[in-house]
């Protein structure tokens, strides 16, 4: 199967060299030609499955230019209980007749981003093999919070790599700061940026597209990739977690084969929820994919309106993770609703560029509205929300989670829709222990995010994971702060270029 730029079709390559790179070099994104198609029967036998054979079943059809060892070696590296403190590696949790939550946040960052990263790591190496490549693969970050610490774990002392880190000074959770800045690993670095994720990201993407400097970095013996979800090798591993979902169901007989169900996905990046998309297109019976978003609403607007419009007011909110106002992965969904127009494609993505913003034509706002629905809401929702669900159930969400079941009570009030739906709930309500005290029982004892772990565990009567509980006694290291015009220098000196 072959690869092609989102702004270039002629721009084809394997999916070796897609995860290699990251980044096509005209700046677009890389996505299949077509999208392999799963039958209900082989949906059917995902249930006698364990999630590795799952995840190698689903890949390999993607992957087409890796053989099977090659993916299950990757998969059983990824996915072991040395690493994930569940042996289901995405259990369900049934809420009621009606909701479950898929739980994406037992590995060992205590966030979705392990079901990619954890994996993404043995793809690359495999993929520069595959290539015969022979510099050394420099990943470059832009997190907004999880994915920074997830790809540091997974890249720590990888041979053959280096990976760098761009976070938000003022825009990441006190423990997703200490998870980043107490890294060890004698390959990775750490930076913050005086600005929000969006200028994080748009460094890290003029560094890609800058081909004086790249050409510099590859005399010096480097070529960039991308641990983010611009890369395929970080997408598709997310497509497997839907799968996985729908066959646990099936198996606890919650759902008959061929039942349609419902997807809400907190998301502002666009990658998580695509990669349900891509699950959709394959075969999975999906009914609605609801994007759920915080005071951001850049995408619900998009949803519901066929305007994109970056040029709003960057709000710093309870679920940081989720505080974007450029949704890389929206170009992918661009692309397939347009049927590949990549002269289209690219013209919306110099439209938003230059004038931060653009318009689909009606006929892409339908096709998006045929499977998509859009909803966001604040920070008093979101916290009120963990509160609710906490007296009714004893259940705790993080933030991000809340968000997105309170946009399934308005998706539901709305349209009346009852069927039964999978909410992603993406980190552990641990890592944002200040934020859900505050919604159980106010304010916390202390400003200590250390104490707060403690407190909430005995608040909710719930275990601390052990990669959080850890944090206390690790050594910071000391890390970088630079302004957003400085990322490339704060590259060439971690690099020692400078």
């Amino acid at each position: 199967m072959q690869y092609r730029s989102t702004r270039d079709s002629n721009t084809q390559v394997t999916s070796a060299m897609a995860i290699k790179t990251g980044l096509a070099p005209d700046g677009g994104l890389f996505l299949p030609e077509t999208v392999p198609q799963v039958s209900l029967s082989e949906i059917e036998a995902l249930c006698g499955m364990t999630y590795n054979e799952r995840a190698v079943d689903i890949l390999s059809r993607f992957l087409t230019d890796f053989t099977q060892e090659e993916i299950t070696t990757c998969v059983n590296r990824a996915y072991s209980r040395e690493k994930f403190e569940t042996e289901e590696i995405a259990p369900i949790f049934k809420l009621n007749q009606n909701t479950y939550f898929l739980e994406l946040w037992h590995g060992p960052t205590c966030a979705f981003k392990d079901m990619a990263l954890q994996i993404l790591p043995h793809l690359l190496l495999k993929s520069i093999h595959k290539t015969g490549e022979t510099k050394e693969v420099v990943i470059l970050v832009a997190t907004s919070g999880d994915t920074g610490k997830a790809a540091l774990e997974g890249f720590k002392d990888v041979a053959g790599t280096r990976i760098i880190v761009f976070y938000p000074a003022d825009g990441v959770s006190d423990i997703q700061k200490r998870q980043m800045v107490t890294q060890d690993g004698n390959n990775v670095d750490v930076a913050a940026v005086c600005g929000n994720f969006d200028d994080a990201q748009n460094g890290v993407k003029q560094i890609f597209t800058d081909k004086d400097y790249n050409e510099m970095l590859a005399q010096n013996g480097f070529m960039l990739s991308s641990a983010n979800s611009i890369n395929w090798g970080r997408l598709v591993p997310q497509v497997v977690y839907y799968f996985s979902a729908y066959a646990n169901l099936l198996k606890n007989n919650e759902i008959k084969l061929g039942d349609k169900i419902n997807f809400v996905v907190p998301t502002g990046n666009f990658g998580n929820i695509l990669a349900a998309y891509y699950a959709k297109e394959m075969g999975l019976p999906v009914n609605r994919l609801i994007c759920a978003s915080n005071e951001n609403n850049v995408l619900t607007d998009f949803i519901k309106t066929g305007v994109y419009d970056k040029n709003r007011s960057f709000k710093t909110t309870v679920s940081p993770s989720m505080d974007i106002l450029i949704s890389s992965n929206l170009e992918r969904l661009l692309s397939l609703a347009t049927n590949g127009d990549d002269g289209q494609v690219k013209a919306w993505m110099e439209n938003l560029k230059s004038t931060g913003k653009y318009e689909v034509s009606a006929g892409v706002k339908q096709k998006i509205l045929e499977t998509f629905w859009g909803g966001f809401c604040d920070d008093d929702d979101t916290l009120d929300e963990i509160n609710r669900v906490f007296r009714e159930t004893s259940y705790i969400m993080d933030t991000h989670t809340a968000v997105a079941k309170r946009v399934l009570n308005q998706y539901a009030a709305e349209t009346g829709d009852a069927t039964k739906t999978v909410i992603c709930s993406t980190a552990s309500p641990f890592k944002f222990s200040d934020s859900v005290l505050t919604a159980i029982k106010g304010a916390p004892e202390t400003g200590d995010a250390f104490t707060q772990l403690d407190e909430l565990a005995e608040t909710a009567q719930a275990s601390i994971p052990k990669s959080l509980a850890e944090l206390k006694t690790k050594p910071v290291i000391f890390r970088t702060t630079c302004e957003k015009d400085e990322m490339v220098d704060v590259v060439s000196q971690m690099l020692n270029l400078a």
